[in-house]
């Protein structure tokens, strides 16, 4: 692949919107920075849970949050009531709501990426002769969506969520390359599972990694997830420059050799770069 263009996507590195001085006048008022800081109480309990730990007790949550037990209390009573937190019929501990996946499924569905990249994966298959995935990264997992329409006739339509872990997949490493060191040091707490024989389960080894990938701007997934499975994947970005989804060709060893790596990531990088442009990255 050209340096040009691994350079490209090198550079496009987790960014944030600039923060910007407030003047007195356009201060927020008390009560606005009050209801702020509720929220961002309100986020820091629904984050103490996560696919490992899907269920905890009060003082697991005071302590994971850093919030006193009293404050805990009083936000997850307030989730309770807005269906984002449910109580264990024990009453000894939480698990997040139903309402949070109703919600997330929203999400999902009225994502522009897989709506727009829709053409963009199809010529992909066809210039590789191989699979794609196209997923999106929900701050643990890589996500994709697959929505079938029903037939006509027909009232019946399907949904089909898939998960994949981050550390072993293609599209998982693509992303995670680019994201801060606290969220790579959360997936690493949570547990590097050994899906083979080649998948990286040692932390340092895996940071290696995806400083290698950041540099190259593609990452590779050489039987680490599925024995017999390479994967090459890049980094999707929004309008802000964040790195949130990415993009595989995805075959057999045998469909996809080492020697056809160089040549397929100069694909995948491409469509990886034309599906950030339509999503509005790097509009002036």
């Amino acid at each position: 692949m050209k340096a040009a263009r691994n350079q490209g996507v090198a550079r496009r590195k987790l960014t944030r919107p600039a923060s910007k001085k407030t003047s007195r006048a356009g201060a927020a008022a008390p009560g606005e920075r009050g209801a702020l800081k509720s929220m961002r109480k309100l986020v820091a309990v629904l984050d103490c849970f996560s696919r490992y730990d899907r269920a905890l007790t009060l003082s697991q949550i005071a302590q994971r949050s850093g919030l006193p037990k009293t404050t805990a209390h009083r936000l997850v009573a307030s989730l309770r009531e807005a269906r984002l937190v449910e109580q264990d019929a024990d009453r000894d501990s939480y698990r997040m709501g139903i309402r949070l996946f109703e919600l997330g499924s929203i999400v999902l569905h009225n994502l522009d990426v897989f709506r727009e990249a829709r053409p963009l994966v199809e010529r992909l298959i066809a210039a590789t002769g191989v699979g794609s995935h196209l997923c999106v990264f929900d701050g643990s997992n890589m996500v994709s969506v697959e929505h079938v329409e029903p037939e006509a006739g027909s009232v019946n339509w399907t949904t089909t969520l898939s998960i994949s872990p981050t550390h072993c997949t293609g599209v998982g490493k693509a992303t995670l390359a680019f994201q801060d060191r606290p969220v790579v040091d959360k997936i690493i707490a949570a547990g590097l599972a050994p899906y083979t024989e080649a998948t990286i389960t040692d932390p340092d080894r895996l940071r290696r990694e995806l400083k290698a990938i950041a540099t190259r701007g593609y990452a590779i997934d050489d039987g680490e997830h599925q024995p017999q499975v390479r994967c090459v994947a890049a980094p999707i970005c929004n309008a802000t420059g964040r790195v949130f989804a990415a993009i595989s060709a995805t075959g057999t060893k045998d469909e996809l050799p080492e020697s056809r790596v160089p040549a397929v990531a100069a694909l995948v990088v491409a469509t990886a770069d034309e599906i950030s442009r339509i999503l509005g990255h790097g509009r002036r």
